[in-house]
């Protein structure tokens, strides 16, 4: 039954990618096919080996030891208001977040990150055939987040094409930044967390192949050379990953204030009028889309409800409902689920991506706010592709 879901799973994504193509002629199956199996056979090594498991375990540990050291600066700053007994998202998820900031700082600064980065993007570009631009990005999203991985690139940015921009972008929307990780994985069994942020690299590329082929010859493939005159010494680096860091925490901590605030009063409205929740109004409408993913049919509105608040709201909304609700649904909808939640592929993200392009180069912004709706639709096609592997396996 299992297969018979990733068959749906993937012709839905594959049908609705070929619909919205602009060069239905130029998709390429080889380079999809290698990358599916590649995602398959990453999964199985993750989830059903010894190897995977203790690797997921060692991440998970990792992350777990960064959050209680972070914790102990919160307690220092906080007078242990954390550990009252009562749980503070600010204090317990958020916070922590900028001692992780600082660490990738460190590993960006002493070129650790910047080497994995690299390599791994010129090892994905000889399995997908693309440029290596595109692979970078791909990868160094999944560590740097939506919009600082363009501050990366910022010399090859004004320089790619409509078509290529949309790759580089999609990618970033289908991917997570490192720094938050650890805060996912408080909510979110740490195993799928880790499975997700490997399987999306290769979804995002799989569906922008889909809805966005292009040829692109060897001199169109940018070097990767960054610029090292503007290189920030030792303690500037530090203070500056601190303050990144608590900016992401505020920003992320006010995004809930709001979203979460909104979703509430349009539900009491939905409420009085229909007499029905807006969620799950929504659930139902994306009930289809979560058992073509192979979400048991009992569990279906629910987890359509909560693929809905993500795309609504963001990540962390649906996380947070999704953590009431977990233990009432089953364990192969908690998995899909799960995967599906660990992207950036919101309506907020369109306009964070923009502005991110837009402040390093204007003309390409504008570009990106011109095909916002469909690099929404591709980062969400590249999350549920992810969930439906996944779904093969539980």
């Amino acid at each position: 039954m299992n297969i018979v879901f990733f068959v749906t799973g993937l012709l839905f994504v594959s049908g609705i990618g070929y619909v919205a193509s602009n060069n239905r002629k130029g998709i390429k199956l080889t380079p999809i096919l290698k990358m599916i199996v590649a995602q398959l056979v990453l999964a199985f090594l993750l989830l059903n080996t010894s190897i995977g498991i203790d690797l997921i375990r060692f991440i998970s540990n990792g992350f777990d030891a960064l959050m209680k050291l972070g914790i102990s600066g919160v307690d220092f700053v906080f007078g242990g208001l954390e550990n009252t007994g009562v749980s503070n998202f600010f204090l317990d998820v958020l916070l922590p977040i900028i001692f992780i900031s600082v660490l990738i700082g460190i590993l960006s600064h002493f070129k650790i990150l910047p080497f994995i980065i690299r390599y791994a993007g010129l090892t994905l570009s000889k399995l997908n055939g693309m440029g290596k631009l595109e692979n970078y990005i791909a990868v160094s999203s999944a560590f740097l987040g939506q919009s600082e991985v363009f501050l990366t690139t910022k010399k090859q940015l004004g320089l790619v094409s409509k078509k290529r921009l949309y790759t580089l972008c999609t990618s970033a929307m289908s991917a997570v930044s490192i720094a938050i990780v650890g805060a996912y994985m408080t909510m979110l069994e740490p195993k799928y967390v880790v499975v997700a942020i490997v399987v999306n690299i290769l979804s995002a590329l799989i569906v922008a192949n889909i809805m966005n082929p292009y040829e692109l010859a060897d001199e169109d493939d940018l070097p990767l050379t960054q610029d090292e005159t503007d290189k920030p010494a030792f303690f500037q680096m530090i203070s500056e990953s601190i303050l990144d860091g608590l900016k992401v925490a505020v920003i992320v901590a006010a995004m809930l204030i709001g979203f979460i605030a909104l979703m509430n009063l349009v539900n009491e409205l939905f409420l009085w009028v229909f007499h029905l929740s807006f969620q799950s109004v929504l659930g139902y409408i994306f009930a289809p889309v979560a058992f073509l993913m192979g979400v048991p049919q009992s569990d279906i509105v629910q987890a359509g409800g909560i693929m809905a608040t993500k795309i609504v709201t963001n990540e962390f909304v649906a996380m947070l409902n999704f953590k009431e609700i977990a233990n009432g649904l089953s364990p192969k909808t908690v998995g899909i689920v799960s995967v599906f939640l660990v992207s950036f592929a919101n309506f907020g993200s369109i306009g964070i991506i923009t502005g991110a392009v837009k402040a390093l180069h204007e003309k390409q912004g504008d570009l990106v706010a011109k095909f916002g709706l469909k690099l929404l639709l591709g980062s969400t096609l590249a999350s549920v592709l992810s969930a439906t592997i996944i779904g093969v396996f539980l």
